[in-house]
This record gives structure tokens, sequence and C-alpha cells, in this order.
């Protein structure tokens, strides 16, 4: 009887001993009963991810990042009370990155398709844009409409909204990278077009510029740019929150101004 006495509490010990252990959450479990603003706060740094794209996101001589884009993410790092940390990503895998948490937003210039929308939570619209195409300047009164255009050969950026145009219309892309590197392919000559985004062509083609032998013509659509988030992410809100007290007290404009994207702005 003694023996049976002895066991059962032992065994009541070890369900005891499992339930407890059952109990206890994991580290991941705990941050994952973070909103995502906890997240980033408990963190302290808002991880940003972006491509060498200007005038939104691109280095100064000595290694900064800047532009319209960066320019406002250091600003909502600051309005959060968090550091910023602007990270290089690959176009094609942002939405991975974000889910992975090698990220906490996408903030690049990024137009808002389906396939952003359904995969990120989105601010609200800020800055108008178009799909452009992008031929050396000596041939461009050649390309004047879509079905000009129809023959060419188009470096895009892989995922990109040009990307998405360009394969639309049936034309031939080539993908690349970055929006930067569809350029080289034309100035090269390794293409005969690209299509990239309008703000970018108005800032890096033409005279005065990198690509003074580059010129657009055709706008293949319209579009709005805006930055993503995680899928139910609190912190979309707390930027649309941002942009309208920054659109209200100048200092958005002040900034678009600044890198020649102020005729795109929309009112926030």
């Amino acid at each position: 009887m003694k023996r049976i006495t002895v066991l059962m509490l032992v065994f009541a010990l070890v369900i005891a001993f499992s339930l407890t252990g059952c109990s206890q959450p994991a580290s991941d479990e705990v941050s994952g009963d973070m909103t995502d603003m906890e997240y980033v706060l408990d963190k302290g740094v808002l991880i940003v991810g972006i491509t060498d794209f200007a005038p939104m996101d691109y280095k100064d001589a000595n290694g900064e990042w800047i532009g319209f884009d960066a320019d406002m993410a250091r600003d909502f790092a600051e309005y959060l009370g968090v550091d910023v940390e602007f990270v290089e990503i690959d176009w094609d895998n942002k939405i991975m990155e974000l889910n992975s948490k090698a990220i906490d937003c996408v903030w690049n210039g990024m137009t808002l398709t389906d396939e952003v929308k359904n995969g990120m939570e989105c601010s609200n619209p800020y800055c108008n844009n178009a799909q452009v195409v992008v031929v050396p300047a000596d041939v461009a009164d050649k390309y004047k409409d879509k079905e000009s255009i129809a023959e060419l050969t188009f470096a895009v950026e892989a995922s990109s909204a040009g990307e998405k145009v360009v394969n639309g219309l049936g034309y031939e892309s080539i993908a690349v990278q970055t929006q930067s590197a569809a350029l080289m392919e034309v100035a090269a000559g390794t293409a005969d077009a690209c299509v990239i985004d309008l703000l970018m062509a108005g800032a890096m083609i033409g005279e005065g510029t990198s690509y003074p032998q580059l010129t657009y013509t055709v706008a293949l659509n319209s579009e709005e740019y805006g930055v993503g988030f995680r899928k139910g992410s609190d912190l979309a809100g707390k930027l649309n929150e941002f942009f309208s007290k920054s659109y209200a007290d100048g200092s958005m404009m002040e900034y678009a101004k600044k890198y020649g994207v102020h005729e795109s702005i929309i009112p926030q």
C-alpha cells in the first residue's frame, strides 16, 4: 500500500512538472504577443528596407543614406523615439524580408500594387508616380507611343511595377536587380530601353545627371507610392498619423522640394 502511495505521488509530480513546463512560453511566443509597434519600441530601432533609388533612397559622398524617403524615415523613427537603420534588400524578396523580421518596413518609392497590398499592411499613398520608357536621346523621336516601342527589349527591375507593366503589355524584358542596373543596361547598349519610375528618371537621366545621353518618352501607367509593414501591423496607422503631421507642419514639402519631388506629393 505504501509503495502504491509513493508511486502515485511520483506520478502526480511528473504530471505537475510537465504542465508547468508547457505553461512557460518560449521567447518567440512572448515577442509574438507584442504589437508591431511594441516590438520596434522594445528593440529601439526601426529597420528600413530599401534599394539604391534616387531621389528616394541613395548614398551621399560620405556613404550616408539620403533622399526623400530616407529623410522621412529618419524623422518617423525619431517620432517613434527609436533609432533608424537602412538595409539594402533584394526587391524580389521584400515581403519575405518583412515577415522574417529582417526589416520592419519597406520604404523605397514602392508602388501600391495588388501584390503589395495583399502581402503588406500599407500606409496611405504619399506620392504620385508613373512607369516610363527610357531610351537613348538620339533615337527618342522614334519611340513616342506604345506601338512604336513594342519590338524593343526592356531592362526592368525584378518584381517591380515596371516589370509588371512590361510583361502585361507582352514586351520582351530582361530582369535585373535594381532600377539603377536597368539604366546601366541601356547606357551600355545591352538593352534597347528600360522602364523605371518617373521620379527616378527625373533625377537620374538627362542634362546635368549621371546619364545625360538618356531620356524618357512614353508613360505606361499612373500609380502611387506607399510604405509597407508586416500584415496587420499597427505601425501603418502610426505612419499615417506622422504623414498628416509632417504635411501640416510643412516638413514633408520641405524635403520634397529638396529632392525635386514636390509636384508629385499627395496631400495628407
